[in-house]
């Protein structure tokens, strides 16, 4: 059994337990241990200092490498507000996969959707009269630095705000930013080694090797 804790994480808050600026730049960033006073847990993946919404936290490695591991494909549902109407052609491309920079994505899934119900940010996203903005929904299977970002701007709609919703069966549901919820998880118990045999062979028995 292992606790997983569901964070609602507010927009800029580092995604790390300290605050280590470079040389002797003083910073006053928030952490997360300005929000979860829960000893010796660790992210379970990434979220960008910029972007909001769901991280998963705990102390078991296995867990931890479950879902943080891109070997295990977790999905990852993300609320994406972008500048200008999205397009149908924008929504292939992101669904089909595209070339960035550091290789290709895999397919994705996309839709537009109604601006959900959520919380204001502070400070709120900048409005332009002249630019109508869009809501997109946006499955990735990948954790690539900065990845939804990315892809929205190569489609030529720059990403405005961006919300994490899911990771595999774990949603933002009844958490408000900067809340959490502990959950206890039970992990599959590892298989034990098989008994070795404690028979010898004989002298005379022949060996298994390379025939002559």
């Amino acid at each position: 059994m292992a606790d997983l804790i569901l964070f609602n994480k507010p927009f800029q808050v580092l995604c790390q337990f300290t605050d280590e600026p470079a040389g002797n730049e003083q910073t006053s960033r928030a952490t997360l241990a300005d929000w979860i006073r829960i000893p010796d847990i660790y992210p379970a993946g990434r979220l960008d200092y910029d972007s909001e919404g769901l991280l998963l936290l705990t102390s078991d490695g296995a867990l931890q490498h479950r879902i943080a591991s891109p070997g295990q494909n977790m999905p990852k549902t993300y609320w994406v507000q972008v500048e200008g109407n999205l397009s149908a052609s924008a929504l292939d491309k992101l669904t089909a996969g595209m070339m960035l920079k550091d290789g290709p994505t895999r397919p994705a899934k996309a839709r537009i959707i109604s601006e959900p119900e959520i919380w204001p940010r502070t400070p709120p996203v900048r409005r332009r009269d002249t630019i109508p903005t869009s809501w997109l929904e946006l499955t990735i299977t990948e954790g690539r630095n900065r990845q939804v970002r990315r892809m929205t701007a190569a489609v030529g709609f720059p990403t405005l705000r961006l919300i994490r919703y899911r990771i595999g069966d774990w949603t933002l549901d009844g958490l408000e930013p900067g809340k959490y919820r502990k959950i206890p998880i039970n992990l599959p118990t590892p298989s034990r080694p098989g008994k070795r045999s404690t028979h010898k062979r004989s002298a005379t028995s022949p060996r298994r090797g390379r025939s002559s």
